[in-house]
């Protein structure tokens, strides 16, 4: 289990803003844990503060703006990259203007400063969204991005234009740690055809060459050429061949497919935990990653917590020889049959449910289910290992549940399942007395759960 991390200190940048032009001041602080990414406007009245959440995001047309109750932050996605990518978990950014600045079009400085301040290790765990099957979302523009089980996060990425200066490139990143080097300083691109409607749209005012890669692939006249300057305050440049016409050449050869990766986990940053997981991403968007992010969400929000990942194969942190020099309880009543995980402040637990247990003989025989309250007593054997796995000699002390709270059954129990028992501590165990929540799965799907308070005591 990792832990959270925040900034070790803070840091300022400052530059314009591509869509308003606007002279920008953006400052990163550290953040307490749980806290996320959040955004304060500081230029506005009650400086009030924005949740960085995908449900969030008003827009998507050339950037993701975040917006709510009226107040709006846009071009949030390279620094959201940057904190995702580099582990910062909490962290709270003001800035004075109603979006991110530009920079250099990638997010080359964000990744510099993080690594100049540093990260601190806070208490609390990291809570990953794991994905444990297929998600895929579509538009009608055949763009479609795919999230895979993996066991950490990584992404591809397919680009497609019909352009003969930028017609098919792909992007990979296997790790987080390729991030800095890899993709973090892909810069944003345009086509030279798209600026007139961009301008008009009220967009990329502070857009230049040193900003942006920009892509010259139709043949236009010097004089469109110099009027296109005029509109954006440029100074005119005489542009002879198809090709990239921006001051500085190209990072990567492949740069605009790794902008779009660092487009894509900017956005999907915006689920509010870190992913483990392989996203592959055909012609991505703003607009259809926000979709993956909004799905991702709605599954987050529909489920309190994910079931823990159980392997069947792996050796068990406790098998049952141990678990019973620990626990008084004997057949009929020993409840827990292993411990596939375990840290300071969790246990994961696994109860096998066969139509052998006796129980089920007198608990509706003729549709056998487990009793509720046995699931509440397996999750209150299981946290028990976790609070004896704080104290010397473990084998000298029993643990006796003093309060329920908070129970609920959400669907059966039945012959053939298997039980995976979580438990976390809600507060630090203190004079013997630990509060605990229990959630119990089968599958992916969360049957029961209960809040426990317990007391520690050494046998006599």
């Amino acid at each position: 289990m990792q832990k959270q991390n925040t900034l070790a200190g803070s840091f300022t940048l400052e530059g314009k803003g591509l869509h308003t032009g606007l002279d920008i001041q953006i400052t990163f602080n550290p953040a307490p844990e749980n806290h996320g990414y959040k955004i304060k406007r500081t230029d506005l009245e009650g400086q009030p503060v924005l949740d960085a959440l995908a449900e969030n995001v008003e827009t998507t047309q050339r950037g993701t703006v975040i917006s709510k109750n009226g107040v709006k932050v846009g071009t949030v996605e390279h620094a959201m990259a940057a904190l995702y990518a580099l582990g910062v978990d909490n962290c709270l950014i003001e800035v004075n203007a109603p979006e991110f600045p530009i920079l250099d079009g990638s997010a080359r400085y964000y990744v510099e400063n993080i690594q100049r301040v540093g990260l601190t290790e806070q208490n609390a765990y990291r809570d990953y969204y794991i994905v444990k099957h297929k998600i895929e979302v579509k538009d009608e523009s055949g763009a479609s991005l795919m999230l895979l089980p993996d066991d950490n996060f990584s992404a591809n990425v397919l680009v497609s234009y019909d352009s003969p200066v930028l017609s098919n490139q792909y992007a990979t990143m296997n790790d987080l740690s390729e991030f800095p080097t890899e993709i973090a300083a892909s810069r944003t691109f345009v086509f030279v055809r798209e600026v007139e409607a961009l301008l008009q749209n009220n967009l990329i005012k502070g857009g230049d060459l040193d900003n942006a890669i920009v892509i010259y692939d139709q043949k236009i006249s010097q004089e469109s050429l110099d009027k296109l300057a005029d509109m954006m305050g440029l100074p005119h440049k005489n542009v002879q061949d198809l090709g990239y016409i921006n001051n500085k050449p190209l990072v990567f050869d492949n740069e605009p497919a790794r902008h779009k990766l660092l487009d894509v986990i900017g956005d999907l940053a915006l689920i509010g935990k870190p992913i483990r997981g392989r996203i592959i991403a055909t012609h991505p968007g703003h607009g259809i990653n926000n979709k993956l992010a909004r799905v991702i969400r709605k599954d987050i929000r529909l489920n309190d917590v994910q079931a823990p990942v159980y392997d069947p194969n792996a050796t068990p942190v406790m098998d049952i020889n141990r678990i019973r020099e620990l626990l008084p309880h004997r057949y009929p009543f020993l409840l827990v049959d292993k411990i596939i995980e375990i840290g300071q402040t969790h246990i994961v637990g696994v109860k096998n449910i066969s139509v052998n247990e006796p129980f089920f003989q007198g608990h509706f025989p003729e549709e056998p289910v487990m009793p509720g309250v046995l699931q509440i007593e397996a999750m209150a054997q299981t946290g028990g290992l976790l609070v004896l796995n704080t104290v010397d000699e473990p084998e000298r002390y029993s643990t006796y549940f003093m309060k329920i709270d908070g129970v609920k059954f959400r669907q059966k129990v039945v012959p053939g399942d298997t039980l995976i028992l979580r438990l976390e501590l809600l507060a630090p165990i203190r004079r013997g007395i630990s509060t605990m929540k229990g959630y119990v799965f089968v599958g992916d799907k969360l049957v029961s759960e209960a809040e426990f308070m317990a007391q520690i005591i050494k046998n006599k």
